[in-house]
């Protein structure tokens, strides 16, 4: 596993294949397993794997126990150790290849059906510009609440206007050197320079005019910011009562957002949908006689900045920045 690792240090993937082939290290170690061989590696071996996988919950860093470890997690690491072990063969490290087969994604995930409408967005930006503030709580305690919500706040924004996945809206970046942000064509590069694309395509896709206001006033650098949002996600889950057992986390703003524009842009334009969420990734061969750009999704941008407008009028500040009666920090500082 460790020279499947060196082999793949490139791919933008990587940190994910660490984590799914470090469950196949830690059942090695704690079914003292450590002398197992590649050819040793059957269906009935990955089912007894499988078994142990699913007794142990998924743990923060920070040691809580965040809920059950799902099938297709599951499958992620048989499908890491998979490669791990062709990887090895193709190197001749191994005589065989591997003698057990992956779990197709369709065979063990089931697609969320819970999507949140504008009313329950709105109120996931109101939890962020809003925070309860309880009596005899100091400026100083209450702007600490904004800033923790903060970065949360961005990740909503982006979410909304980009329809992007969550790995996606963390990458988000003005720095120039990304290649991303284009102001003058109001147009956003999910994909940043030097980044190879990968199945989970991230297209460039046109920004609502409320959103690039914010790309525009934000310090150069990565918009969300370097925190991660998981906790505050799963605080702002609690307090708005948002269905749990896999329904929602951060991919819930994308499918809701996706299944509010589809209803609007109907089947017949639905191509631009696909394309937003990087389904339908434009041909390659066409790009040589009409070079794709942006701005061809018009009706998918203006169902998006109707979204936000919608928004907006129940979570004022949600996208604008003249709302007065509220402070726009960053970093923690009131700006």
């Amino acid at each position: 596993m460790s020279n499947y690792l060196i082999s793949v240090r490139k791919k933008p993937s990587l940190t994910s294949i660490k984590a799914r082939l470090a469950h196949v290290s830690n059942y090695l170690i704690e079914t003292d397993r450590l002398d197992t061989t590649c050819d040793q590696v059957n269906e009935e071996w990955i089912d007894d794997f499988r078994d142990w996988a699913f007794e142990v919950p998924v743990v923060s860093t920070a040691g809580k126990v965040l809920g059950d470890r799902s099938a297709g997690t599951v499958e992620g690491s048989v499908r890491a150790l998979s490669a791990a072990i062709n990887h090895a063969n193709g190197r001749g490290d191994t005589p065989y290849a591997a003698a057990f087969q992956a779990k197709k994604p369709d065979e063990v995930s089931e697609t969320p059906a819970y999507r949140a409408d504008v009313a329950k967005l709105a109120e996931m930006f109101n939890y962020c510009l809003r925070p309860p503030r309880s009596a005899g709580m100091s400026d100083k305690a209450y702007d600490r609440q904004l800033a923790y919500r903060e970065a949360l706040l961005r990740f909503l924004r982006v979410s909304v206007a980009t329809w992007c996945r969550p790995d996606a809206a963390y990458d988000v970046s003005t720095a120039p050197e990304r290649r991303q942000w284009y102001p003058d064509i109001r147009a956003l590069a999910l994909n940043q320079r030097g980044r190879p694309q990968t199945k989970k395509y991230r297209p460039v896709v046109p920004v609502a005019h409320q959103f690039a206001e914010q790309l525009k006033a934000a310090p150069v650098g990565f918009y969300v910011g370097p925190k991660s949002i998981r906790t505050a996600f799963e605080a702002m889950q609690h307090e708005l009562s948002l269905p749990r057992d896999g329904e929602t986390g951060q991919k819930l703003i994308r499918r809701s957002i996706a299944k509010l524009a589809r209803s609007r842009l109907g089947e017949a334009l639905w191509v631009e949908g696909q394309m937003m969420l990087g389904h339908r990734v434009h041909s390659k061969t066409s790009d040589i006689y009409a070079a794709f750009e942006a701005g061809y999704l018009t009706n998918a941008l203006a169902v998006t900045e109707q979204i936000i407008n919608e928004i907006e009028a129940k979570a004022p500040g949600a996208f604008r920045r003249d709302v007065t009666g509220l402070k726009i920090i960053h970093g923690g500082r009131n700006a």
